[in-house]
């Protein structure tokens, strides 16, 4: 249990170190400026890859029988199977409270209608006469979804991994969530509520890289409805074993990306309000002690005034300890450039999971950006939005990794198939050319399958 300061206020003021990186008059490549970003220096994949190792081969070998360990283990639950009861579902719709299912029901309004938007169409392309290649969107199979537990509870998680998975058209979904101590062993009330409120009623109270190998591999069972079946994708965020897991079983089954522990970052000048700035980086750093929270702006003037801003409120906000530890962290801090110009090199080198623009002509300059998770523009578009309401979805990418990887959307649940047709018209008008590019590259069984179909005719 976290023990709070009797003022935390003066204990924020006393301990906040919001580091400063000095980047005014130098000349940076790409590769520099990655390097000189903030980064939090704390446990690694390969720290924790053995870990997960065993945790897969334990699964894989002994089933259920494993899961209970680790239940055990690692929640303090005793469990004899993890699957949440239909009843338990239900109890837990019923008895939530009516302005936080409100509250869900917006979300997912808001979060389908986007996801719907987001399916791409199919495509045909006639290349000639009888000559046809198509692409076409085809839903995987089943997937599975995980939703983290740890310092908070993650109902909109349940929401931003259903809502796309359902858009593509996915048959079977699975969720997991980890058991909890003070609810007999469940995952959270709120979680299953809003579970339910999706009508998702294959439900798991497994936590960590456990529940990503339980879902990859499948996990046979003595009867039917005691299998948990393997999906084809698994999504959703988690801490350094859940990434781990994901990375490990990557090729087993799709993953959406190794999301790690959570990151704002907010290019700001002089016109930005520093009250607006210091509680946006808040809002993220309460998520975890290792969370990252990095202003970059041309203004010493305005870094100055988002300190003190920083020190009054992690003084008063509930998560203070949390807080301020996230802030003083070497992940966080100001980074000062030359310019705007200059700013933007530093967003797309730092690749931020969260990127607010609080600039002049602010969505002129988001325009720019190239690499982020999500990018949320001006005063009125916080973080915290796209948390919940904004329609958008929060499972982004983490650490650098938006320099080439997406957001969870509609597309991480679909396969584009190629379908090729044509008729003997049409494969005979490019005979000759396959025949000469099948013995350029000295693979004349090639060029044969061609031309044994136009024998004797």
């Amino acid at each position: 249990m976290t023990n709070f300061p009797e003022n935390p206020a003066e204990t924020a003021a006393q301990s906040l170190d919001f580091h400063r990186i000095d980047l005014r008059g130098r000349s940076l490549t790409l590769a520099e400026l990655r390097a000189v970003v903030p980064r939090a220096k704390h446990q690694t994949m390969a720290d924790a890859e053995q870990k997960v190792l065993d945790i897969i081969a334990a699964v894989r070998s002994r089933g259920f029988e494993a899961l209970g360990e680790f239940a055990l283990a690692f929640d303090g639950v005793e469990q004899s199977h993890p699957r949440v009861p239909a009843a338990a579902l239900a109890e837990a719709l019923e008895n939530l409270d009516p302005s936080v299912r409100a509250a869900l029901e917006e979300s997912i309004r808001r979060a389908r209608r986007f996801a719907d938007g987001q399916r791409p169409a199919n495509v045909d392309v006639e290349l000639g006469d009888g000559a046809v290649v198509s692409q076409n969107w085809v839903p995987v199979g089943r997937v599975g979804l995980y939703v983290p537990g740890g310092l908070a509870v993650y109902p909109s998680s349940v929401i931003m991994n259903v809502v796309p998975a359902l858009a593509a058209g996915v048959a079977s979904i699975a969720l997991a969530s980890p058991p909890q101590k003070d609810f007999g062993g469940l995952p959270h009330p709120t979680i299953l509520a809003a579970a339910a409120l999706l009508g998702i009623d294959e439900v798991y109270a497994i936590g960590g890289a456990q529940a990503i190998v339980s879902f990859a591999y499948g996990i046979p069972g003595a009867a039917d409805d005691q299998a948990i079946e393997p999906v084809d994708v698994v999504t959703g965020p988690g801490n350094i074993f859940v990434a781990t897991a994901k990375r490990l079983v990557k090729g087993v089954v799709g993953i959406d990306s190794e999301a790690g522990t959570t990151e704002i970052a907010i290019l700001a000048d002089a016109s930005a309000r520093p009250a607006l700035v210091a509680a946006d980086l808040i809002s993220q750093a309460e998520h975890d002690p290792k969370a990252a929270s990095v202003l970059i702006t041309d203004s010493e003037e305005l870094a100055s005034a988002v300190q003190r801003e920083l020190t009054v409120q992690a003084g008063t906000t509930k998560h203070g300890e949390r807080v301020t530890t996230a802030l003083s962290g070497p992940q966080s801090g100001v980074v000062l450039v030359d310019d705007i110009e200059q700013g933007i090199a530093v967003c797309d080198a730092y690749a931020a999971e969260h990127l607010e623009i609080m600039t002049a002509d602010a969505a002129a300059v988001a325009a720019r950006i190239r690499n982020a998770g999500a990018i949320f523009v001006g005063d009125y578009s916080p973080v915290s939005l796209g948390d919940y309401c904004a329609g958008s979805n929060h499972v982004l990418p983490t650490s650098g990794t938006a320099a080439f990887s997406s957001g969870l959307n509609v597309t991480t649940f679909l396969r584009a198939v190629q379908v090729i047709n044509y008729d003997k018209a049409a494969l005979e008008q490019v005979s000759k050319h396959i025949v000469s590019l099948s013995d350029a590259e000295d693979l004349p069984g090639h060029g044969d399958a061609v031309k044994i179909r136009f024998a004797g005719a």
